[in-house]
């Protein structure tokens, strides 16, 4: 019985001619493995060029896009202060203009500018006497004696504004000193 399980192992352990062709049909030779990297990695080489491409053509099209926005910005704002320069032109070709007249030329030509002025929140910063000193919005020209809390405003020398909710110019104010 020992000696059939030998003749069977050694059976086993020899080769079958025709499996042994089949597996070395399927199996690729070395060639053709590196025949096949060498052109996967052409074809990720070539992905790889494309997409830097691609990104490539991204960033310079958003380059433009805020070149144009930058260039551009103002062409709203601007639109609407034509009619006030047009109004402000025709005031000054009126040969004999009355008081009245320029007044109202000028109380027109005023709202158009705050029109203008609200539409692309442009905002007005006119502290009211008494109002506490806001370092943020305001800016203190002079301290001067006054019957009302220190550090509040006393009276608005200049308006300030604000674009949104960003500073372009502090209001110019006088501050009540301390006693």
């Amino acid at each position: 019985m020992q000696d059939q399980d030998k003749y069977a192992e050694q059976a086993a352990s020899i080769e079958d001619p025709v499996t042994a062709e089949a597996a070395s049909a399927t199996t690729p030779t070395l060639e053709e493995q590196l025949a096949a990297s060498q052109l996967l990695v052409q074809e990720l080489q070539d992905s790889f060029l494309r997409a830097k491409a691609e990104v490539e053509n991204f960033r310079r099209r958003a380059q433009e896009d805020v070149t144009r926005a930058h260039k551009f910005a103002i062409e709203g704002f601007a639109e609407m202060l034509l009619p006030v320069k047009d109004s402000l032109e025709m005031a000054l070709q009126v040969e004999t203009p009355s008081v009245e007249s320029l007044k109202e030329g000028v109380e027109m030509t005023l709202k158009q500018l705050n029109a203008a002025f609200e539409k692309n929140r442009l905002l007005e910063i006119k502290p009211q006497q008494g109002d506490k000193l806001d370092p943020m919005k305001h800016q203190a020209m002079s301290l001067v004696p006054a019957d009302q809390e220190p550090n509040t405003v006393v009276n608005t020398l200049q308006k300030g504004y604000l674009i949104a909710d960003r500073l372009l110019r502090p209001a110019l104010v006088t501050v009540a000193q301390e006693k």
